[in-house]
């Protein structure tokens, strides 16, 4: 920018930022619709279709810029019953979608925060659908009729359903009042009242008596349907319908927070035109004065400025008088080789009345941030009364750059009301976003972007029609921006987007792996998703309502190199191993990250299935998964282990310091790795029932290890007689598996070393825990007095697990999704088995396990957040990023 600016007056503006856009326009559903229609040159006025508008016979055809659908509307996805939506102006219908897209647009989660301090100032002024409910249901008046009707409740249902707690009104001043809706938010902002604000106007053509309303008060409109700004041929105006919104925020919040922005409202006025010769005539003076105003709470000459978007209604009596108002407050301050461009998106869209200013301020906003300027239309000869050369003014005819891209793009947008209401815009491109830090440059070829190993795609709607629907849009929308990284699509996918109930989470690898060696697979699986093919690689679901419980795998879920990948993929996730392994470490001979990540060798026995290293390698892997999980912000309402896995609930449920719980889990596996006698465990196919009277024929020298599911338990005792009890159980029919272990665990080999345990226990400092525990000795809850007593812990190891009651406990409390932490699924199935069987009324649970053996570990990671995601566990995605 070069030149300087005036010093800033008492009357000055602070900046406001422009950080979010909507709009739903004819021939233009969205801002980049809008925008490739301005910058084409197109028109979307067109002939007034019967359906639409029936005519009087013999009347000439009514033109209109109309959108497409006035009358569809998702009302379920607004939490609105069919009922009160029948009975809702479609006008509110509209604004509510615009201000979730505006939000959406500028980076927001609508609805989040809750309780907000975000204003909403909406610009409405016509009642057509209340005159059409009166015309086909007059005797049809229910408790909705009101709130539907009354165009106060537009700007109160979007606070209302998005729980903004701002300033929320609508306004009426007349055509502009879309506009001065602008002007009120930025004020709103700048007393502190509120944080954010929405601002738009809307405006529908429902019925024919406010057209004939409009011709009658401006006699006539145009008869050719063409708006027909500051021309000679200027033959009435064309009505138009739509809407805008725009999300406001103070620029130094914007910047602070780092915010995208289209351009800055530098400053704004509101006059009147007083005393005129009518009601309804313009005051070329009002017109001066207020943009003068404008100009200077913006601080901004007239030299400054390079575009004014008029008001530019294209009638013989308002286009003059606009002419007149504009050059006046130009003259003398600009050179005479320097006419300020101006041009009129009613040309394009007709006059959209309530929404006419935020038309141009959206238009305007749009020439500002792709710095470039669209025609505008219909514009040959100038009208007689407008001398263009002398008021120092040229109509914007072609499409092109900027006047001058050296200077800072500033302009003005003017709109007028009828009853003299008039309101003045001054925009401006953003400040430069400050430089980044310099980086080092990426190896020769190497990406300059560092993708994470697993890259997800959150796409969720309100039904499974508009998720599909949701997956083609975004496909769409880079199919026409190949350039896009899928790093930045995924965290916008993630931070921007409300999730919805019916979700799905589009999975894809980093480019060049052995697991997807074509780059991801991203953009094929989006298809698939948008097909309703299913397909590897995507995760879809129904979010649904219940507890989560962390689940932490016991003895035998272990397997080599348990970690490695996570390790090296996720700094959280080696933070945490590392931390544990150095308390572990002292306890043990060989490092345990060097055990962990040891690659298995063919006929020898690996150290990680040695109890002694078994138990303290899964309790570090759980922990630090437990850290990995919670850091992408999932919270458990419950936690449970299976056996040693309970030391790691423990721990995490706050009962043992990390220190302390290494402490006992490294002698837990000592003490039972030193046990000699020759000891076996077979899992069979039995309830506990059956179990306990096959084992009483052994007489002590078995005994129930594990009740895992109704029909899934574990034995274990002497050798001899597991591997006597399991061939006389198989004989019987029933399913029974010899367990590769090294000893009987929970049986009565252990009796020898549980007063060490008990002692070792007693030393240690125990606290009540934060999140509930369920106990593995009585399947019920864990009370603080036994995670408090060593006792229990001595119990816990020689006692069977209750891992089938622990789950139907967790079924009764509410629990909806089961989450195993351990470098296998083998709690995982057994859940799912207790579940099913589980008598309660609410859906079934799910269960998810976060590793599975021989799958990529950080695949497996984020498939289990996606499957926890899409049943309505909140998922921080961000993290993934």
């Amino acid at each position: 920018m070069t030149g300087s600016s005036p010093t800033r007056s008492p009357q000055e503006m602070s900046p406001v930022a422009i950080v979010g856009l909507a709009c739903r326009l004819p021939n233009a559903p969205n801002p980049e619709a809008f925008w490739r229609l301005l910058r084409e040159g197109g028109s979307a006025v067109a002939p007034v279709p019967a359906d639409r508008l029936p005519q009087r016979p013999g009347s000439p055809p009514y033109f209109a810029g109309l959108l497409d659908h006035v009358d569809t509307f998702d009302a379920a996805f607004f939490g609105i019953s069919p009922r009160e939506a029948t009975a809702m102006d479609p006008q509110q219908r509209l604004m509510l979608e615009l201000a979730w897209e505006a939000m959406e647009d500028a980076g927001l989660v609508p609805g989040t925060p809750a309780d907000s301090r975000t204003a909403v100032f909406t610009g409405a002024i016509w009642d057509d659908y209340a005159t059409v409910l009166h015309r086909h249901r007059p005797h049809e008046i229910s408790r909705h009729t009101m709130t539907g009707l009354h165009r106060g409740i537009i700007a109160n249902r979007i606070s209302h359903r998005l729980g903004l707690r701002g300033p929320s009104l609508t306004v009426d001043a007349a055509q502009s009042s879309g506009l001065v809706a602008v002007h009120l938010a930025g004020e709103s902002l700048r007393r502190g009242e509120a944080d954010l604000a929405l601002a738009g106007g809307v405006n529908l053509i429902l019925a024919e008596e406010s057209m004939r309303v409009a011709e009658a008060q401006f006699q006539g409109l145009s008869p050719d349907g063409r708006c027909y700004t500051f021309d000679a041929r200027a033959n009435g105006f064309v009505r138009g319908e739509g809407g805008g919104m725009v999300l406001l925020k103070p620029l130094a919040a914007a910047l602070r927070d780092g915010d995208p922005v289209y351009c800055v409202i530098e400053g704004s006025a509101v006059n009147n035109d007083g005393a005129t010769d009518g009601l309804t005539r313009p005051s070329a003076e009002a017109q001066t004065e207020v943009v003068r105003q404008a100009w200077q709470r913006a601080a901004v000459t007239p030299a400054d400025l390079q575009y004014v978007e008029l008001h530019g209604t294209g009638t013989p009596v308002g286009d003059p008088v606009e002419a007149a108002g504009l050059g006046a407050a130009l003259r003398g301050h600009r050179p005479a080789n320097a006419p300020l461009r101006v041009g009129s998106v009613k040309t394009n869209l007709g006059h959209l009345e309530a929404a006419a200013g935020i038309a141009g301020l959206l238009k305007t906003a749009l020439s500002i941030h792709h710095r470039h300027l669209p025609p505008s239309l219909n514009f040959a000869t100038a009208n007689p009364d407008i001398p263009l050369a002398e008021l120092g003014l040229r109509v914007q005819t072609e499409s092109g750059p900027w006047p001058d891209e050296r200077r800072r793009l500033t302009a003005g947008v003017s709109s007028f009301g009828m009853g003299g209401t008039n309101c003045h815009v001054v925009l401006a491109e953003p400040p430069a976003p400050a430089a980044p830090p310099a980086r080092t440059a990426p190896a020769k070829g190497a990406s300059p972007r560092t993708a994470p190993p697993v890259t997800p795609w959150v796409v969720s709607a309100a039904s499974p029609r508009a998720l599909a629907a949701q997956a083609a849009a975004l496909r769409q929308h880079l199919r026409t921006r190949p350039g896009l990284h899928p790093v930045d699509v995924g965290h916008a996918l993630a931070t921007t987007r409300a999730a919805l109930p019916h979700r799905a989470v589009v999975l894809g690898t980093a480019p060049g792996t052995d697991t997807d060696p074509d780059g991801g697979g991203l953009l094929g699986r989006l298809e698939a998703l948008a097909s309703g093919t299913e397909t590897a690689g995507v995760v879809r679901g129904r979010a649904g309502e219940g507890r989560v419980a962390f689940l932490f795998s016991g003895q035998g879920s272990q397997r080599p190199g348990m970690g490695r990948e996570l390790y090296a993929a996720y700094p959280v996730f080696a933070a945490a191993l590392r931390e544990v392994c150095a308390h572990l470490d002292p306890w043990l001979d060989t490092p345990l990250l060097d055990v962990m990540f040891a690659r298995a060798s063919p006929g020898d026995e690996p150290l990680l299935d040695r109890t002694v290293y078994t138990q303290p390698a899964l309790f570090a892997i759980e922990v630090a998964l437990y850290r990995l999980v919670t850091s992408w912000g999932l919270v458990p309402d419950h936690l449970m282990g299976h056996s040693v896995g309970e030391i790691t609930a423990a721990h995490a449920a706050g009962v043992l310091s990390l220190p302390d719980a290494c402490a006992l889990v490294a002698a837990r596996g000592r003490l039972m790795q030193s046990i000699t006698a020759p000891g076996a465990m077979a899992a069979w196919q039995a309830t506990a029932e059956e179990a306990g009277h096959a084992l009483a024929a052994y007489g002590g020298r078995m005994s129930l290890a594990a009740v895992n599911a109704p029909a899934s338990v574990v034995v274990s005792g002497d050798r001899d007689a597991v591997a006597e009890a399991t061939a006389a159980w198989r004989a019987r029919g029933r399913k029974a598996t010899v367990l590769k272990v090294s000893h009987a665990f929970h049986s009565p080999h252990l009796d020898g070393v549980l007063d060490e345990l008990r002692e070792i226990a007693a030393g240690l400092t125990f606290a009540a825990p934060a999140i509930p525990v369920v106990s593995n000795v009585t399947g019920g809850p864990a009370t603080e007095a036994q995670l408090r007593s060593p006792d229990y812990w001595a119990d816990h190891a020689r006692q069977a697990v209750r891992f089938d009651s622990g789950v139907r406990h967790l079924c009764d409390a509410g629990v909806g999704t089961f989450l195993e932490l351990g470098p296998d699924a083998s709690l995982t199935g057994m859940a799912r088995e207790s579940a099913a069987a589980w008598a309660g009324d609410a859906p079934r649970p799910v269960a998810v396990a976060v590793q599975r053996r021989d799958r990529p570990e950080a695949l497996g990671f984020v498939s289990a957040m996606a499957q926890a995601h899409v049943r309505g566990v909140r998922v921080d995605w961000a993290a993934a990023f």
